[in-house]
C-alpha cells in the first residue's frame, strides 16, 4: 500500500490528532496539504476541503485506515499517546489471530486502526483463506506488557484500507476479478478481504453500515487510494483486466487511475 488520502474539514485539528496522537511525522508540505508518514514511508496525505461535507454514515467510502507497527514498543507508546491526549476518539479493540489492532474515531469521523501483525508463521490458513477472528484486548495489558523505554523506531506503514460498499458481490468482480487482488478471507454477502503476495488483506470491503450504497458523491473523508506494484508491466496488466471488464481507466504508461463501482479512486503505481 502506498498513500491514502483524506479530504479534510479542518487541517489544523487533523494534523494535529494524526501527529501528537497517533504519532505520524511531516514528510512533505503542499499549500492545503500535507503528507504524513512513519519513518520515511507516506501514510496519510491530508487535503484541505473546506467546500465539502461529511458522508452519511450509509454512504460507500471509507471504513477506516490501518495504520501497522512494525514494533510492539512503538505501537505502545502510541496508545499511550492516543489515550491521553484524545481519549474520547476509542472506538476498541481486536485480536485478529494475525494481528492485535486498536480502532479509533478520528475528529471528523473517520475510522482509524493501529494495529501489529504477528508473525506469518503464526497465520493459520484453510487452503487460500486466512483464519481471521475478532478477540478481546485489554489495553491496559498490553501497554504493561509491550511499553519500554527504548527510543521509538518510527517503523510502519500504511497497512491496509478498508471500505464501506454498496455489495459484496461487486467488490468481488472489481478488486479480485479485475483489479487482481487475491482474495483471503470472505464472511458471505458480508465483508471480503483481498491482498497481493500472500498478507492477510491490504484492502477489505464490507456493508455492515452501507448495504446498498450506490456511488459516492464528492464528500469528506477518503480521497485517492496510492497502491505501488513492481513494475510497469503489473500496471498495464491490470489495466488491460480493468478495460476488459468495462472499467474506463487512465494510464500514462506508469501511472493507473480507475473508479470502482462506489467512485472510490484507486491508483496502481510502479514502484
Amino acid at each position: 500500500m502506498g498513500t491514502l488520502e483524506l479530504r479534510v474539514r479542518d487541517l489544523g485539528t487533523m494534523l494535529a490528532y494524526y501527529t501528537d496522537g497517533v504519532g505520524l511525522v511531516p514528510l512533505m508540505d503542499a499549500p492545503g496539504a500535507v503528507t504524513l508518514g512513519l519513518g520515511p514511508k507516506p501514510v496519510v496525505r491530508l487535503t484541505e476541503a473546506k467546500e465539502l461535507r461529511a458522508a452519511p454514515r450509509s454512504a460507500a467510502g471509507l471504513f477506516h485506515t490501518a495504520v501497522v507497527f512494525d514494533d510492539l514498543p512503538d505501537l505502545a507508546r502510541t496508545l499511550v499517546s492516543m489515550y491521553t491526549k484524545y481519549p474520547e476518539t476509542f472506538a476498541g479493540t481486536g485480536d485478529h489471530l494475525v494481528s492485535q489492532a486498536f480502532y479509533f474515531t478520528d475528529p471528523e469521523g473517520n475510522g482509524v486502526e493501529l494495529y501489529h501483525d504477528r508473525p506469518r508463521s503464526e497465520w493459520q490458513w484453510h487452503g487460500n483463506q486466512v483464519q481471521m477472528a475478532t478477540l478481546y484486548i485489554d489495553p491496559e495489558q498490553f501497554i504493561r506488557t509491550h511499553l519500554t523505554e527504548q527510543p521509538a523506531s518510527q517503523a510502519g506503514s500504511l497497512g491496509h484500507v478498508h471500505l464501506q460498499v454498496g455489495d459484496i458481490a461487486s467488490a468481488q468482480r472489481f478488486y479480485v476479478d479485475a483489479l487482481g487482488f487475491d482474495q483471503t478471507f470472505l464472511m458471505g454477502s458480508q465483508a471480503l478481504f483481498v491482498s497481493a503476495g500472500g498478507y492477510h488483506h491490504h484492502m477489505a470491503m464490507n456493508v455492515w453500515n452501507s448495504a446498498g450504497a450506490g456511488p459516492r458523491t464528492s464528500t469528506l473523508g477518503m480521497g485517492v487510494v496510492d497502491i505501488v506494484v513492481p513494475s510497469v508491466d503489473e500496471v498495464a496488466a491490470a489495466d488491460e483486466r480493468l478495460r476488459t471488464a468495462g472499467f474506463a481507466t487512465t494510464h500514462d504508461g506508469r501511472t493507473l487511475s480507475v473508479l470502482d463501482p462506489w467512485r472510490n479512486e484507486i491508483r496502481l503505481a510502479a514502484g
